[in-house]
Parts: C-alpha cells; sequence; structure tokens
C-alpha cells in the first residue's frame, strides 16, 4: 500500500487539465502510440466537440520512481461549475489534488472554489503553473498569486506545458513525494466507497470503487450498505485504458466491479460496499447530497415513450449522479417528469445525451428554480413551488420566499463597471470588492437564483470580453414580490410556458415573449391572440395573422352581394375553426424565453 497513490487534477475550465493528463499517460507510458489521441480520457463525443470534460475519469498509471514501482490512480475532473459534483465525488476517493493554474490567465473564481473543496477533505495540494510556454505567459506575477493563495513557498509551484510535456517528470516525482499513502487495513472487514458507475448494455452496472479497508475478491458475496442487497462479485479489476480483470482489489486501490445487477436504481453513488458474510460496522460517510439548482420539465415528444424515457433517466442518473428527477404532468404536453439541474449548462448537456446516448426526442420547458410559498392561513408552513402552475391562488398568499445565492466574480479591472451594472440589472446587491492585484477585482453579489438561470453567464462572458469567472454558493431564501406571469394561446393557458417573475419586470418580460412567440409559432387559417396575463389581468397581447385564402377569385363582375356572401362563409368557417383548433407550440418557443436579450 505504501506504493500507491490516489490524486485527482482540480482547475478552472479550460486551464489545461485534460491535456496535461495527456502528458502523465504519455510519459508514464499507460497508452500505446496507436492509442495516443488528444483529451483521450474525455470518452463523450460531447466532450471532444465542446472541449470540455463533463464526466470525471479514473485511469491506472504505473510508473518506476528511484527504483521502486508505483501505482498512481489519476481522476480527472471537470472545471465547470455546473459539474462541481464529479470533482466533490473524485476529491473523496483522493488524498491528494493537482491544482491546476492557467499562466496566462491566473486564478479564476472556480480554481478557487474547487481549492476550498479539496482543503475540506484534507487533501494534499500540488500547485502546477501551467501553460507556460504561450507568449502570453506570466509566471512570476501568477506564481506570487499561487503563494499568496495557498500560503506556500514559491519553489513549490510547478512549472510545466501540458502541450509541449515540460515539467511533467517534476509533477510526477511531486506526487510520489508530497502525496501520501492511503491509510488502511487490508485485514479489516471490507469496506470501499461507491464514487462512480455506468450502464453496460451487456454486463448491466459497472460499479467504480475505492477501497478503504480490507480487500474485494472474484466470487466474493459484497453488500450494498444502503440498499441492503448482496450480490456476488462476478468481476473485479483495475482501471487502465481498458478494464484489467484481477482475482482482487486490496485496500488503497481504485477498481471496478461487475455483479450483474440489471436495475439502475440498486446502485447508489457514495455507498458503501462490504462484505456480506462479515459486514463493516461503520459505513463511510458519501458525499453531500447534491443539490439542483434549475428546474425543468423533460417530456417525451411521443406520449407512448414516458416509460423508455424514466429508464433512459435512471441509466444516464447512474452515469450523472447529479441529475435529480420525479414524475410530474402537463396539461399542455402530457406525462414527463420534473428534473432538478445544478445549472444550465448541465440541463443541455442531459437533454443532448437523452437524444445521443439513448434515442429519445424530448421537449424541455422553462427552466425556473424551486420558490416558497406561504399562504394567510398558515404563515409558518411553506408550500413548496417547483413549477409555477404549483403557486396558491393570489389572494391567499401571505408571502413568496425566492433562493438567493452569493456570487463570485473575478475579472479585470477595466471590466468592473460592466459587470455591476449587469449585476445590478439581475436584481443583485453588491457585498464586497477586493482587488486581489492592481489587474483584477473579486466582487461578491447577493442575488436571486431566478435571474442566473437564464442567460447570465453567457451575458457575463460577453460583457467581460471572455474575462470575468463565475461560481456560486446558496445563501438560503429571502421574501420577494414575485407574480406568475401566464401565457395565453387562443384564450388557452399554455402550463409549460408559465412563469415566476419579479412584479417590476413583469410587464417587460411579458411583453417580450409574445413579441418572441409571434415570431416563432407558425401562422394557421385562423388569427392567434397571444396573451401574458397575470391572473385575469392581460398585461400584453400580440397577433399572428391567418393565412388567407382568397375565396372571391372565382367571382369575377357581378353584384358585390355574391362577394359579401363567399366572404360571410368563410368567416363562419374560421370561427368554427378557431373553437376547435389546437395551436402546436414548436420546441423552440419552450426555449425562446431563455433568449429574450438576443
Amino acid at each position: 500500500m505504501k506504493n500507491i497513490r490516489n490524486f485527482c487534477i482540480i482547475a478552472h475550465i479550460d486551464h489545461g487539465k485534460s491535456t496535461l493528463a495527456d502528458r502523465l499517460l504519455d510519459y508514464t507510458g499507460s497508452v500505446t502510440d496507436r492509442e495516443k489521441q488528444d483529451q483521450l480520457l474525455d470518452s463523450m463525443d460531447l466532450e471532444r466537440e465542446r472541449g470540455i470534460t463533463i464526466k470525471s475519469h479514473a485511469i491506472q498509471m504505473d510508473f518506476e520512481y528511484k527504483g521502486e514501482k508505483f501505482i498512481l490512480n489519476l481522476i480527472d475532473t471537470p472545471g465547470h461549475v455546473d459539474f462541481s459534483y464529479e470533482v466533490s465525488r473524485s476529491i473523496a476517493a483522493c488524498e491528494g489534488a493537482l491544482l491546476i493554474v492557467d499562466a496566462a490567465q491566473s486564478i479564476q473564481a472556480q480554481t478557487i472554489s474547487n481549492l476550498y473543496l479539496a482543503l475540506e477533505n484534507d487533501l494534499e495540494i500540488i500547485p502546477v503553473l501551467n501553460k507556460v510556454d504561450l507568449p502570453s505567459a506570466n509566471p512570476e506575477e501568477v506564481t506570487d498569486d499561487i503563494v499568496e493563495l495557498l500560503g506556500c513557498a514559491p519553489e513549490d509551484v510547478i512549472h510545466a506545458s501540458g502541450k509541449t510535456g515540460f515539467g511533467v517528470d517534476n509533477i510526477l516525482a511531486a506526487v510520489i513525494e508530497r502525496i501520501p499513502a492511503p491509510v488502511g487495513n487490508v485485514d479489516e472487514p471490507l469496506q470501499a466507497l461507491v464514487f462512480d458507475s455506468v450502464y453496460n448494455p451487456f454486463r448491466g452496472v459497472e460499479t467504480y470503487f475505492r477501497v478503504i479497508n480490507g480487500e474485494i475478491k472474484k466470487g466474493q458475496k459484497i453488500k450494498f450498505v444502503a440498499t441492503d442487497k448482496s450480490y456476488f462479485a462476478d468481476e473485479v479489476g483495475t482501471l487502465k485504458l481498458n478494464q484489467v480483470i484481477k482475482q482482487s482489489v486490496k485496500a488503497g486501490d481504485v477498481g471496478y466491479l461487475i455483479t450483474g445487477i440489471k436495475d439502475a436504481r440498486e446502485v447508489k453513488v457514495g455507498d458503501t460496499i462490504t462484505d456480506s458474510a462479515n459486514p463493516t460496522i461503520n459505513p463511510i460517510d458519501g458525499f453531500e447530497d447534491v443539490k439542483p439548482m434549475v428546474f425543468a420539465g423533460i417530456y417525451p415528444v411521443d406520449t407512448d415513450e414516458f416509460e423508455e424515457l424514466r429508464s433512459s433517466m435512471e441509466k444516464l442518473q447512474l452515469n450523472d449522479a447529479s441529475l435529480v428527477f420525479a414524475p410530474e404532468s402537463s396539461a399542455a404536453l402530457g406525462f414527463g417528469f420534473r428534473c432538478g439541474f445544478l445549472g444550465m449548462l448541465h440541463m443541455e448537456i442531459i437533454q443532448e445525451r437523452l437524444e445521443r446516448e439513448f434515442n429519445m426526442t424530448v421537449i424541455t420547458t422553462v427552466p425556473n428554480v424551486s420558490y416558497y410559498a406561504f399562504t394567510r392561513k398558515d404563515p409558518d408552513t411553506p408550500v413548496i413551488v417547483n413549477n409555477p402552475t404549483d403557486l396558491p391562488d393570489p389572494s391567499s398568499i401571505d408571502r413568496v420566499e425566492e433562493p438567493y445565492i452569493k456570487a463570485t466574480i473575478i475579472t479585470k479591472s477595466d471590466f468592473v463597471g460592466n459587470v455591476m451594472s449587469l449585476c445590478i440589472e439581475k436584481r443583485g446587491q453588491i457585498t464586497n470588492q477586493t482587488y486581489l492585484t492592481p489587474e483584477r477585482v473579486e466582487l461578491s453579489f447577493d442575488m436571486p437564483l431566478a435571474e442566473i438561470v437564464f442567460d447570465f453567464y453567457d451575458r457575463l462572458k460577453t460583457v467581460s470580453k471572455g474575462y470575468a469567472s463565475f461560481d456560486y454558493t446558496p445563501i438560503g431564501m429571502r421574501t420577494s414580490k414575485l407574480v406568475r406571469v401566464d401565457i395565453l394561446l387562443n384564450a388557452q393557458p399554455v402550463d409549460a410556458l408559465s412563469a415566476l417573475i419579479h412584479a417590476d419586470n413583469a410587464v417587460h418580460i411579458g411583453k417580450k415573449m409574445c413579441e418572441k412567440l409571434k415570431e416563432l409559432i407558425p401562422r394557421q387559417q385562423f388569427d392567434i391572440p397571444i396573451q401574458a396575463a397575470i391572473g385575469a389581468k392581460i398585461i400584453s397581447r400580440e397577433t399572428t395573422k391567418a393565412l388567407r385564402k382568397d375565396v372571391t377569385a372565382k367571382c369575377y363582375g357581378g353584384d358585390i352581394s355574391r362577394k359579401r356572401k363567399l366572404l360571410e362563409k368563410q368567416k363562419k368557417g374560421k370561427k368554427r375553426m378557431r373553437q376547435v383548433g389546437n395551436v402546436e407550440v414548436p420546441q423552440e418557443a419552450f426555449m425562446a424565453v431563455l433568449k429574450l436579450n438576443d
């Protein structure tokens, strides 16, 4: 065990984690020339296309250092704030972390939040200054920033380049010398932490675990503590680029387990695996429960595919434990699921994965957050409002509370004014402003979560020319003046387009929604009124004009009454059509609400 090292790579998005992981694999000879490719650990097409890491990826490397053989278990983690749950799980399975900082961009918001996550778990931090070969790199200044943040010595910061492979030998030496070996006892009862799982259509659920105490052998009868179910370990092994079958995986090591479980609900990430005959008495504390930030409905386009969608979501949840969902129904869309996501990018990725990996075409409703409504009858018990349609009757409401977050934005000093005006427009209150260096400022705001759900992140990047980084933590609920804006099409309310909006912005947003829908809803044979309403009061209206057929074309010459007769007949037909006519709402209309500022 003294020759095992478990470590993860943490950084802000785009600071070069995956590229550096590629170089570590090259240097230790873990991949052959034939297997080499960029972003080797990013196995999903989506990750390659977007150049981001979505899943944590575990891989084992063998390395000889000063004549001794070492086993290094590396976990490459995502950098985007929406996937921070993946990072927290990777950290729980490690003893050390490489903190990567881009020499050109310096420390960003997500660098700091991932660092705190690692420090809370008592990980040994090795700072690495990446991209030192770039012409725009500023190694001395950024090294000073790292020293100030970590309180380490300047010589502890390793200079490296993921592109050229410079400094990789120093990183591996530091991993072996600075990161402690795992502590654990092979002779104690089996105790292993499940940190990830994936669904294999041929072999059932593959569970990835880290053994804390004892060992897990092939053929052993094991038990999952949370579900209290026992299985036989059909196959155990370690995770190289391909799975390597072993007879047993001992304390301190990371491996995979196949038990032939076919039901996705029977494996929970954060669970403890133990021996069925000789169970451990103290299960491991898993990770904190995930708190979804953004809620949206996901519905199958074809209502017959509801059960298929359910099983796809369960399989996806195995691979992404931060996805939370519960069944719900909508008058406009039929049966579907109310899903909780960690952010807008997370929601987009889930929708895309459902389409690619499970061939499910889905409709996603307007995202929103969870509110608390208090009625006059019972002003102490909150009614949880996940969907605007759950809001009690406005006349009976005492107050509505919405979730607030503490937003931390790090940006260049040139963009402070732009960032401030954006945050104030989104109902933010500035709480702190700190100059980290003369060039870089850290701004703290208290903001309603609902305001950042839509397009905040994109607009922040625009006003700061891509230089602002953003991170947030929830700070509880606060009372707000909120109203429900309903959209009526042809006088019928479409529940999937309702939104809870602050009273000051309601009229403006209602007007914009109507204008946007007018562009997107296809014309019918009859006029379609598009209205925004608060309760019974209509606050805005647009009309999609009818497609007209010229019924008087065949009527040449003759008395005017003949023309009028034909027009009257057409008018009656239109009236009847309008009473029974259904207005088809395209998927773009549901998502248009998010892009009202475009």
